[in-house]
């Protein structure tokens, strides 16, 4: 089936380009969501006469996006999970709970908005990139951790935080007012 895109579609084409797609991808995804219509000789003339508008439109959306993406852009959230001693997570990070998250930091993202390459099933930083217009996306890192004090932690090392590395770090907190109290007594 050929329709006419009526916004830029990543890996299919620029807006006012006649493309071939499978009608289930039309009639499913780019028909209803808006993106595409048919390309009949009739859609084809208003297109013509709607392009100077339907430009005018897709570049005020990027310029409002252009602007949440300098505030936005290298942002680092914090996402909260329960996971086992390995840092396995007990379940996945979804968009939802990132979009979540940057809504929580004062960032009004959209599931839909947030692209996951690979699932997240594990505690660490994971760099995510957020479309926010057809044309601009930002890279956002997501920390996943268990609780506050270890996403600190994750963040000032740059990466994972195992439960060793906690208790290692619980041990070197210990030691340090016993080295403390031995240099005291013996300067005395």
């Amino acid at each position: 089936m050929e329709v006419i895109l009526l916004e830029r579609v990543e890996k299919l084409g620029q807006m006012g380009q006649v493309v071939k797609v499978r009608p289930g991808f039309a009639r499913n995804y780019l028909l209803p969501q808006k993106k595409a219509m048919r390309a009949t000789k009739a859609n084809m003339a208003f297109f013509e006469k709607q392009k100077a508008h339907l430009e005018a439109v897709n570049l005020e959306r990027r310029k409002d996006a252009e602007q949440v993406a300098t505030k936005m852009n290298d942002v680092t959230v914090v996402v909260i999970r329960q996971a086992g001693e390995t840092g396995v997570l007990y379940g996945s990070v979804t968009p939802r709970d990132v979009a979540d998250a940057l809504d929580a930091a004062g960032y009004k993202v959209d599931r839909k908005q947030v692209s996951i390459e690979t699932p997240i099933k594990t505690l660490g930083l994971f760099k995510l990139r957020v479309v926010l217009h057809p044309e601009v996306s930002v890279s956002v890192t997501v920390n996943v951790a268990r609780s506050q004090e270890e996403a600190e932690l994750q963040l000032s090392r740059g990466g994972m935080v195992t439960a060793a590395d906690l208790r290692d770090d619980e041990d070197e907190i210990e030691e340090a007012p016993e080295a403390a109290e031995a240099e005291v007594s013996e300067e005395g």
